[in-house]
């Protein structure tokens, strides 16, 4: 059975249009008849035998066969007139949401002779994937610099925006994990599901440009109070980072001394990339500056936007050093109430008769059995030495997953704590490398935010698929990274600075510039370079 995600609006709108189209003939049609039926009865040739009649009943009647006349003919007239109006209104309408549509309703998925190859359609729609992803990400990123200038109120229709956007994109993601799973299965309606997924990304892409005119005049970066306004801010948030940045690096020597260097993996070399970013954001402030007071707004505006996309990036990475120094202190006081409400779950449900239904007596004793050995090793990390609190955590929700318990209480709360933070994790990394990472690992991540909002959370399997992301998207980067490249063009000013091992070039090379809109305006800003103009963008990913 096809997904109502992928059955979408296609048939819905053909449905529609037929259903027009029968009203209009089957209108004309009856206006038609309406029009020759008096003719047909008016010339009727049948005598019609005399009568004497009183003059003033013939005087009287004579108006009363006239004006039956006059109805006969002006109602079909009416009817034709309002058949027409109708059809009229319908083509109108339909010409006019034919024109605007970019969602895949307004014709179905080639499949004749001249269609594009399954695979071509495919590839088409894993780059597009990416794209729209880089659109919303870069959006909201700069939608942030705007509100801290102009506050809530002013940028609400462009939240609104965003928002749109993300459902649009969100949908898609949710369509092409069904796909990757192998739902459709058929050819046709897997061609019919790509073109669902193009529809989607390009509606989410045409809400932001919709709005990307209303957000320039927002920001006003081409008047000299709009850009010096919006320098202040950059600036002041820039000097607040500055002091974070000299704060992460220190948290994040302290996690490893404490929890030991495997808990702090994720965020290895973060204060250093962070730093980095703050260096390019300190050479594009003060040539906006300097270009500002040279009256050159335009390149002024420029230099600022690259500094707010670094700006932006380093507060990912010191903000993933703060969060998971936050995520391990709640472990580490989680991890004893973790065992204790493991240990008594597991007695429970060893003392629990097992139904007809349920798994026999034997499984679960052997499930049991193996729960209760990945208890004795996470009670011997934790009495060995620096251990990994999350990781400690996640070990015990696995463990006792298979016996069917710890979905309510302190393991529940645990399950939380570990898919949440391993959602944090994969986003960041994609935000921050969004120039290198390729559609599936982002679809991967997309599914584990969807399973982590949905009520109840499906928390076990969004703590595989978030990780699963994670793998892929630094996959992605050491497939498509090439930090040495243009290193030595960079030294004369003609390519993009290596940061923190990744490549920012030029927006030639395939980068998102950080700039609010969709696929016809998110570039018009694309002149100068930006940190999150990451890698060259390979050709689509493969599961």
């Amino acid at each position: 059975m096809t997904s109502s995600l992928i059955r979408g609006r296609p048939r819905r709108a053909t449905a529609h249009i037929s259903l027009r189209v029968l009203h209009t003939v089957v209108g004309g049609l009856a206006g038609l008849v309406w029009l020759v039926l008096p003719w047909m009865t008016i010339s009727s040739d049948m005598p019609v035998p005399a009568t004497r009649a009183h003059p003033a009943a013939a005087s009287a009647a004579a108006p009363q066969q006239d004006g039956t006349s006059t109805v006969d003919l002006v109602l079909p007239l009416v009817a034709v007139g309002a058949a027409a109006v109708v059809a009229g209104y319908g083509y109108v309408r339909r010409t006019r949401r034919a024109r605007t549509r970019t969602t895949p309703g307004g014709a179905p998925a080639p499949a004749g002779p001249h269609a594009p190859p399954l695979s071509e359609l495919d590839e088409r729609v894993r780059v597009l994937l990416a794209e729209a992803d880089d659109w919303v990400r870069t959006s909201r990123e700069e939608l942030g610099f705007a509100e801290a200038r102009s506050g809530a109120d002013s940028v609400a229709p462009f939240l609104r925006a965003v928002r749109d956007a993300e459902s649009e994109l969100s949908a898609a993601f949710r369509m092409r994990q069904q796909y990757d799973d192998g739902v459709p299965e058929d050819e046709t309606s897997r061609r019919h599901a790509l073109t669902g997924m193009v529809g989607r990304c390009q509606e989410a892409g045409r809400r932001l440009d919709a709005e990307a005119a209303g957000f320039d005049l927002l920001r006003a970066l081409g008047t000299a109070d709009g850009l010096g306004e919006a320098l202040e801010v950059a600036e002041g948030r820039f000097r607040a980072l500055a002091a974070r940045t000299a704060g992460a690096g220190a948290t994040s020597a302290g996690l490893g001394r404490r929890y030991g260097s495997t808990a702090v993996e994720v965020v290895t070399g973060h204060a250093e990339q962070a730093k980095d970013r703050l260096v390019f954001a300190t050479t594009r402030l003060n040539q906006a500056r300097q270009a500002a007071d040279m009256g050159a707004d335009e390149d002024a505006a420029r230099h600022l936007r690259a500094a707010e996309g670094a700006i932006a990036q380093a507060d990912v990475f010191v903000a993933g050093v703060e969060r998971l120094a936050a995520d391990l202190a709640s472990a580490a006081g989680l991890v004893p109430a973790a065992l204790t409400g493991a240990e008594a779950e597991l007695a429970a449900a060893r003392t629990a008769r097992t139904d007809a239904g349920d798994i026999s007596a034997g499984e679960l004793h052997a499930r049991a059995a193996h729960a209760d050995l990945v208890l004795a090793a996470v009670r011997d990390e934790v009495t060995a030495g620096p251990y990994d609190p999350l990781d400690a955590l996640r070990l015990i929700v696995r463990g006792l997953g298979p016996v069917g318990v710890g979905r309510e209480g302190v393991l529940s709360v645990a399950a939380s704590l570990v898919a949440r933070s391993a959602v944090a994790e994969a986003d960041a990394y994609v935000m921050t490398h969004r120039g290198a990472v390729g559609s599936t690992a982002r679809t991967r991540l997309a599914e584990a935010q969807r399973l982590l909002a949905e009520e109840p959370p499906e928390l076990p399997a969004t703590d595989a698929l978030a990780r699963r992301a994670r793998e892929l998207a630094e996959r992605d980067v050491r497939v498509r990274g090439n930090p040495l490249a243009g290193a030595a063009e960079h030294e004369s000013g003609t390519a993009g600075a290596v940061v923190g091992g990744v490549l920012l070039g030029p927006p030639s090379e395939g980068g998102p510039p950080a700039s609010f809109g969709g696929p016809r305006t998110h570039v018009r800003r694309a002149e100068s370079g930006s940190p999150d103009q990451g890698l060259r963008r390979s050709p689509p990913d493969r599961p």
